[in-house]
């Protein structure tokens, strides 16, 4: 709307330019080499106009014979580009459809259209890592890390080509100088911080996670970073206690449910008297997360303390989250110093139904210690052997006697606390011996018949062979198949029909054979 309105406005002024010249008449005379020319003022003015258009034609014809080579090279230039665009976009479908020899021939192509288009280097790198061509794949990146625009990409794939080949300096190297680039790059950094952590750099390892501090939601950079605190307190614990102190406090106000990071600033704490304090920090800790390691830095708040008195410590602390395995064992283990041998027993009351293995074997050991019963000891001894395991730090399916900050795999805080392989199947009741099978584990109803009459005495209970029947369900098993020690499986030759037994029992073959010898 405005051109238009700039239009008619220019027409305006034109028309009343000519207007006001045709108006005002007049003459206009030239002398030139002895010619004389004479024409009204119009007339000159429309000569004057078409003079410099048709000069300004000449110009621009001029110019295109003068410019001509340059938009000849333009044009082949961007025929050029054109046609190496489509080399590449059919060599990436080619990748992606995993044809090797359209690949190549595509990057090949692309190469000599576009040598230095990031796209064809990223096509020839992809081409060569689909061929199998390591060395090819790293001078492809090796170009790119040489371009400002593909740098990053450049050492993302030397990253990858270097833990590859298994060479772990290389990609080392790369990520760090990847970590570099601005803006930070996620996976340099993660690599790094990975790398400082298997080598046990914790201070290097909490300036890489400086660096990723951005890239990481709140939560995470929050307990990666008391993580990495408690690991170096754990590693000043011996050199330089007020250091670790100082690491470990600033790691349990950050994450207040990191287990090893509390009990340890339970320690440090009591050993520099502040005792309030650390039971402060244990008491928060226990009630997130009730752990062992927690219950025995509570126990050694104060070394002076008689067993009675921790005792009633242990007594104080399990009473904050009631009804948990944890305070349970712990509370039976100081009675047990303290030879409340009552105490210990009914701490453990409610769990020794289905003990865990803990339990068993600190039942034998208040047994052993309480009456000295071999018998009693054995027992429990047998029934932790049987017992279902209890929670242990776990990580990568490797258990660990200790907390420790990596996995084995290189994972930060991959250790948790838990039954080892427990997320594998639904935990089961253990069956013990004492306690009656049938108020233990259900039976289903397809599998419930009659108990078979019991055998005269003198006889000897027959083997029937089962009868198979037509509508039978299957049945998860609940109880493991395992044979008794009598038992001869099911491979022993019993699934034939049995013979009629005699009221004596048949001889051996090597008895007949000594009877034959004397006939």
């Amino acid at each position: 709307m405005i051109r238009i309105v700039l239009f008619l406005a220019s027409l305006a002024v034109i028309a009343a330019g000519v207007g006001w010249i045709a108006d005002r008449p007049g003459e206009v005379s030239i002398t030139w080499m002895g010619h004389r020319v004479e024409t009204s003022l119009m007339v000159a003015f429309f000569a004057i106009v078409a003079l410099v258009i048709l000069l300004m034609v000449v110009w621009w014809i001029i110019s295109i014979i003068l410019h001509s080579p340059g938009y000849a090279s333009l044009f082949f230039r961007h025929r050029r580009a054109a046609k190496g665009y489509l080399a590449v976009t059919r060599g990436l479908i080619a990748i992606g459809a995993g044809d090797l020899r359209a690949a190549r021939k595509s990057a090949e192509e692309a190469a000599r259209l576009s040598p230095r288009d990031p796209l064809a280097l990223l096509l020839s790198a992809q081409s060569a890592q689909l061929a199998g061509d390591r060395s090819g794949a790293e001078r492809a990146f090796r170009a790119m890390t040489a371009r400002e625009d593909t740098r990053a990409l450049g050492l993302r794939g030397l990253y990858i080509e270097a833990q590859r080949r298994n060479d772990l300096e290389a990609a080392r190297r790369a990520a760090e100088e990847a970590a570099k680039l601005r803006p930070p790059v996620a996976w340099a950094g993660q690599a790094v911080l990975e790398y400082r952590c298997a080598a046990a750099d914790w201070a290097g390892a909490l300036e890489a996670l400086d660096h990723m501090k951005g890239a990481l939601a709140k939560p995470d950079y929050r307990r990666k970073r008391a993580v990495l605190l408690a690991a170096r307190a754990h590693a000043l614990e011996d050199t330089d206690r007020d250091a670790s102190r100082a690491l470990v406090l600033e790691s349990v106000k950050l994450a207040p449910d990191l287990v090893p990071a509390a009990a340890l600033a339970g320690r440090r704490l009591a050993e520099a008297g502040d005792t309030r304090k650390a039971r402060k920090i244990l008491e928060a800790a226990w009630a997130i997360n009730p752990h062992p390691d927690l219950a025995e830095s509570y126990a050694d708040l104060r070394l002076g303390d008689s067993a009675r008195e921790r005792l009633a410590r242990m007594q104080k602390l399990a009473g904050k989250v009631p009804g948990q395995l944890e305070g349970a064992l712990a509370v039976a283990r100081a009675a047990l110093d303290a030879r409340e041998f009552a105490t210990a027993r009914a701490a453990l009351a409610s769990y020794l139904s289905i003990p865990t293995r803990r339990v068993a074997t600190l039942m034998a050991e208040i047994e052993e210690a309480e009456h000295g019963d071999e018998g009693r000891v054995r027992e429990w001894m047998m029934r932790a052997m049987r017992a279902s395991g209890d929670p242990v730090w776990t990580a990568d399916g490797t258990v660990s006697d200790r907390w420790l900050p990596v996995s084995p795999n290189g994972r930060l805080d991959g250790f948790e606390w838990k039954v080892p392989l427990a997320q594998i199947g639904v935990a089961r009741p253990v069956i013990e011996d004492s306690p009656p099978v049938a108020e233990s584990v259900p039976v289903p109803s397809e599998l419930k018949a009659e108990p078979p009459p019991e055998p005269e005495p003198e006889k000897p209970r027959k083997i029937a062979k089962p009868k198979p029947t037509a509508k039978a369900k299957p049945v998860e098993p609940v109880i493991p198949l395992v044979h008794a020690p009598d038992d001869p499986g099911p491979d022993s030759g019993l699934d034939r029909d049995p013979v009629p037994e005699t009221s004596t029992p048949p001889a051996s073959d090597a008895w007949q054979r000594l009877r034959q010898l004397f006939r």
